[in-house]
């Protein structure tokens, strides 16, 4: 038994929760009076998404000693057989901790439903908008209303559900969707399916023919498993990775089809360090699914973050390569090859990106982003003319965008053009966006570069309390206290900003600590 706890501690410490749970679950069955080994299995079970093994351990271990997941894993269980009053009794036991009962009346809203009773309206607003659940609740009653054929009460919450879905917002709109169209509200289910990308536009296609998009939240385990996805994204701003991972699980068994689940439980994992388990979860995303895109970009952002570019690149060029390409598949691609410093490349795939999209259509607004990254690739390669080509270009589209005017005042800086009107375009930017500190750098460089040094220096440093991160902007405030004459905050200033250089602005940052502040070490 002790090689046993060993290996499974061994398999724990690196990651492979699979063969930990299943050691784990040998020695609890060997050592039944222990509950702690049952439990370290339990936990190991959920983390991997064993859940005839979570569930088998659970329901032999007391109630009192089950964590949230695990009594989650159950609730679901039970909902997902259709035995809402045990899953209720589970939530709504006095005494039980954690506590539980707030995920009560999402629960028995939707068995109202089910059963057509109209107090399931009341009963959703019975979710404390303070609480865990506060924030799904217009999402919830807009559904609910949808399910009750009363549409025109739902829009308001459907469109504040939308507002603040953030991450989740395709996810949102396609439910939302299908529940205007299973209420017979065409039109509504239309407005609910606006904006950008392939499965949006696949998805109003669908509707539009009066068939259904497959996402609809009808039942208490459905709803249930969309809470805890939400749940899931939001607990993953703590410090905790282990609770929203087990959460994302529980929500993919709650709902298997749920593809969005994969795509969560995916970045999850990949956030905690599980590269090859956090690609079999995006994997499974099939490739007609409306989320295919998101997954795409999922699987390509880990496989690069594994230094894996080239299958990273192989998945990118086989989405732009597609028939159907569109323009998120051609910035994808140039995000790749960006990441891989390929920056000519980046910059044909960004250009192929704007073409790709329509000139009046919903993609048109974004058009002036693509020339954006565009310009900013074909400047790191060195082809500034057509940079500065492609981002007035972007201009023509956006021309009181701050992030455009900011990059072509500081590009022009940088190559000594039109320094009047680059400090213009810098200073309109920080107008619009006072309180962005790499556009306050730009304004502070700008007067160091006009020779207004005191003024540069008081910039700079507002800039630098904003973001004391960012290296640029402490070896820009370093360079110019050095040319103040204030060599010893010169120095502290660069000193900071090598924590965060990349290696070629380290090395001259390096140089100026050791040999002060020359023509040859001056920040571009």
């Amino acid at each position: 038994m002790l090689r046993a706890y060993v290996q499974a501690r061994a398999a724990e410490a690196v990651g492979d929760e699979a063969r930990a749970a299943q050691l784990f679950a040998g020695l609890a069955a060997a050592d039944p009076a222990d509950p702690t080994i049952a439990q370290r299995a339990l936990d190991g079970a959920i983390a991997a998404g064993n859940f005839p093994l979570a569930l088998k351990v659970a329901r032999g271990l007391p109630a009192k000693e089950l964590s949230l997941d695990a009594r989650l894993l159950l609730v679901a269980d039970d909902l997902r057989a259709g035995r809402v009053t045990l899953a209720l009794a589970s939530l709504e036991t006095p005494g039980q901790t954690p506590d539980l009962s707030f995920m009560g009346p999402l629960v028995r809203a939707w068995d109202q439903v089910m059963r057509g009773d109209a107090g399931a309206v009341t009963t959703i607003g019975l979710i404390p908008a303070n609480g865990p659940l506060g924030a799904f609740v217009p999402e919830q009653r807009a559904l609910i209303l949808a399910a009750l054929n009363r549409s025109a009460e739902a829009e308001p919450f459907a469109r504040r559900a939308v507002a603040s879905a953030g991450g989740r917002e395709t996810r949102v709109r396609l439910e939302l969707a299908e529940a205007f169209r299973a209420a017979g509200d065409r039109p509504r289910a239309l407005v609910m399916l606006e904006g950008q990308g392939r499965g949006l536009a696949v998805a109003r296609a669908r509707i539009a023919a009066g068939q259904s998009i497959g996402r609809r939240i009808d039942t208490p385990v459905s709803a249930l498993a969309e809470v805890l996805l939400g749940l899931a994204i939001s607990l993953n701003r703590q410090d905790d990775q282990a609770l929203p991972i087990a959460l994302a699980q529980v929500a993919r068994y709650a709902m298997p089809d749920n593809n969005e689940s994969s795509i969560v439980l995916g970045l999850l994992l990949d956030q905690a360090g599980r590269s090859n388990d956090a690609l079999a979860a995006f994997a499974t995303v099939p490739a007609d699914d409306f989320l295919i895109a998101q997954a795409r970009d999922a699987r390509v952002r880990s496989l690069l973050k594994a230094r894996r570019d080239d299958d990273a690149l192989a998945i990118a060029r086989a989405a732009a390569s597609a028939r159907d390409a569109d323009s998120v598949d051609f910035v994808r691609l140039g995000d790749t090859y960006e990441a891989m410093e390929r920056h000519g490349e980046a910059a044909d795939a960004y250009l192929r990106a704007v073409a790709a999209m329509p000139a009046n259509g919903p993609g048109s607004s974004e058009a002036w982003t693509a020339y954006l990254l565009a310009g900013s690739s074909l400047e790191e390669a060195g082809r500034w003319p057509e940079a500065r080509a492609a981002v007035e270009k972007a201009m023509t589209l956006a021309p009181d965008q701050p992030l455009l005017l900011n990059f072509l005042g500081y590009a022009k800086l940088t190559h000594g053009e039109d320094i009047d009107a680059a400090e213009a375009m810098i200073r309109k930017a920080s107008e619009l966006r006072p309180s962005d500190a790499s556009i306050t750098d730009s304004l502070g460089w700008a007067l160091y570069k006009r020779g207004k040094v005191s003024e540069a220096i008081a910039t700079l440093e507002k800039a630098a309390a904003g973001d004391p991160a960012q290296s640029e902007i402490g070896e820009h405030l370093g360079d110019a206290l050095y040319t103040a004459g204030r060599r010893f905050e010169a120095r502290f200033a660069w000193r900071a900003a090598l924590v965060t250089a990349e290696d070629k602005e380290a090395a001259r940052i390096k140089a100026k600590i050791e040999q002060g502040l020359g023509p040859a070490t001056a920040a571009p």
